[in-house]
């Protein structure tokens, strides 16, 4: 009974311990037995929990994923209104737990995980698919037809963010947390560029 009970928390152990060698190798190249030694269990153990090396890959993404998620829904249910409910989105986007270094590392490395990894690519494109939707859903009210095409760019700036981010922490500037609130001023200028816009239209 008791292995049974530990058996979850072994799995978040070996999951957080998988973000955390991604984020110090910056890079997908860590090894099972470095992801067991930060978890404090044996690669034997790894292996049974999940089978291969890419099993352990997903699973974290799917936990960064998650992280994400819980963000998103939580800053919406203090939003009252489009924009704010956009700038709530933001700030999860950016939030925290989602930016720290090791974890914008993952970020960088899922996608080239899902160049080659199925089940990594469908979980890119599910999390794309919402974040679009979440703000296309806020947009419209506010930019009509334009909405589209500011939700897509939007979310490709998000995407650059993190990936210039990614690269900052690779050259010299490994330990340094991400600067969020730079990235939600960037974010929130584009906003109010585009809603300037379309007031004029």
């Amino acid at each position: 009974m008791a292995r049974i009970a530990a058996e979850p928390i072994r799995r978040a152990e070996i999951v957080k311990a998988t973000i955390q060698e991604i984020g110090r190798a910056g890079s997908l190249e860590v090894t099972v037995a470095q992801i067991a030694r930060r978890a404090g269990v044996s690669a034997a153990l790894a292996h049974h929990y999940f089978g291969s090396k890419e099993s352990i890959f997903i699973a974290a993404m799917r936990h960064v994923l998650s992280i994400f998620g819980a963000e998103v829904r939580g800053a919406l249910l203090t939003a009252s209104d489009p924009k704010s409910r956009i700038e709530a989105i933001l700030q999860a986007c950016f939030a925290p737990g989602s930016f720290r270094r090791e974890v914008v590392a993952a970020w960088l490395n899922f996608y080239v995980l899902a160049q080659s990894e199925p089940e990594a690519r469908r979980l890119l494109l599910i999390y794309h698919r919402r974040l679009h939707s979440n703000l296309l859903h806020e947009l419209r009210p506010l930019l009509g037809r334009r909405a589209p095409m500011v939700a897509e760019s939007m979310a490709g700036l998000i995407d650059g963010v993190y990936l210039r981010a990614a690269l900052a922490s690779g050259q010299g500037g490994k330990g340094v947390a991400p600067d969020r609130a730079r990235a939600m001023a960037l974010l929130l200028d584009h906003l109010d560029r585009e809603l300037t816009l379309g007031e004029r239209a």
